[in-house]
């Protein structure tokens, strides 16, 4: 038996954020908003969500069940993914994006290594709006390799804490590699953002939080002072450092690293104190709302936002964002009403 969902705080509203984030950047605030942190937060919360649900489900039963955990994946991701996907390149077609579509990259695209065709061949012969596909093509990446490693380390009995290790012990190799494409080979800043062997260190952060320390999980360490004044304030300064240090060779290497470390502590505090200060807002209902329509947001937000630039040139640009933001929403809700649902009933039967 697989572990029935439970309710992890915070979460909903930090995806919230991850998403606003994202959208302000693509709607012409990404000289100011850091578009690109919008997606280390993703990366960060699947790598804890996802692990912190195998790590439950295995002491709860001393088995994960892998056939399971791939469909619940399939149902959950799927869905939505080739709905937005059919009807980008759809209205692209029928000649309401001109622009034209390349079957080679399409497929890319169907298949989940897009990231590394818009790398290597040009992020062109796609609909409008499906360039953050990318992301998506990484974090599939990422579940087809992890829970095999996982389920290594657990045959293993590798204790937690080495685990924990072994997961850091990995984003280091990552970061190495990083610098061996930047300094070494003139690595393009592309070619560091979206591929999978140089961004899946930022889900591996989350999946390092899930095994060792998990503030759902495990017993709380350190004070409460400790966390509120001085660690939630240290990794928040990181953070503002990644924000503020400009050079090229910090953005492409070390820049996610930082990241990661510095969400750590944040994601911490988040969780082990919903109703301390500022995280009270992540809770809030709405907030956690907007949250579970999260993913169908970023499925469906650029598309949108592209329509809008492209048959309302002359709209003021914060009135454009926020016909593109509503227009998401109302898609979204659609989405989540007549396919996340559905779908999510669906998975209940491999996860009871």
């Amino acid at each position: 038996m697989t572990p029935s969902k439970f309710y992890i705080p915070s979460l909903d509203g930090i995806r919230t954020i991850a998403f606003l984030i994202v959208f302000l950047s693509h709607a012409g605030l990404n000289h100011i908003i850091p578009g690109a942190f919008g997606v280390t937060v993703f990366f960060f919360l699947s790598g804890y969500l996802i692990t912190t649900l195998l790590r439950r489900e295995y002491e709860q039963n001393q088995f994960i069940d892998l056939k399971h955990f791939y469909l619940r994946r399939i149902l959950r991701i799927w869905p939505g993914f080739y709905l937005a996907l059919f009807l980008g390149t759809t209205l692209t077609l029928i000649g309401v994006f001109k622009e034209p579509i390349r079957l080679s990259a399409l497929v890319s695209q169907i298949l989940h290594y897009y990231n590394y065709y818009e790398t290597f061949f040009g992020a062109y012969g796609v609909a409008p709006g499906s360039g953050a596909y990318w992301s998506l093509a990484v974090e599939e990446h990422f579940y087809l390799v992890f829970p095999f490693l996982y389920m290594t380390l657990l045959k293993m009995r590798v204790s937690r804490q080495r685990q924990m290790l072994i997961f850091l012990g990995l984003c280091l190799v990552i970061l190495i590699w990083r610098c061996v494409l930047v300094f070494g080979m003139g690595a393009t800043e592309a070619r560091i953002l979206h591929l999978s062997d140089t961004r899946i260190d930022s889900i591996l952060f989350g999946c390092a939080l899930a095994v060792y320390g998990n503030p759902v999980l495990d017993v709380h360490y350190g004070s409460d002072r400790l966390w509120k004044y001085f660690l939630l304030p240290a990794g928040i300064s990181l953070l503002m450092f990644s924000f503020i240090c400009r050079y090229p060779e910090f953005r492409y290497t070390l820049r996610y690293t930082i990241q990661g470390i510095g969400l750590y502590s944040v994601f911490i505090a988040a969780i082990r104190f919903p109703d301390w200060g500022v995280f009270q807002i992540l809770n809030w209902s709405w907030m956690r709302f907007i949250g579970l329509l999260s993913y169908s947001l970023y499925l469906v937000h650029d598309t949108v936002l592209q329509l809008v630039y492209l048959y309302l040139p002359k709209m003021p640009m914060a009135l454009q964002g926020a016909m593109s933001l509503l227009i998401s929403f109302v898609l979204a809700y659609a989405m989540y009403t007549y396919i996340d649902l559905p779908f999510a009933k669906l998975r209940k039967q491999f996860s009871s």
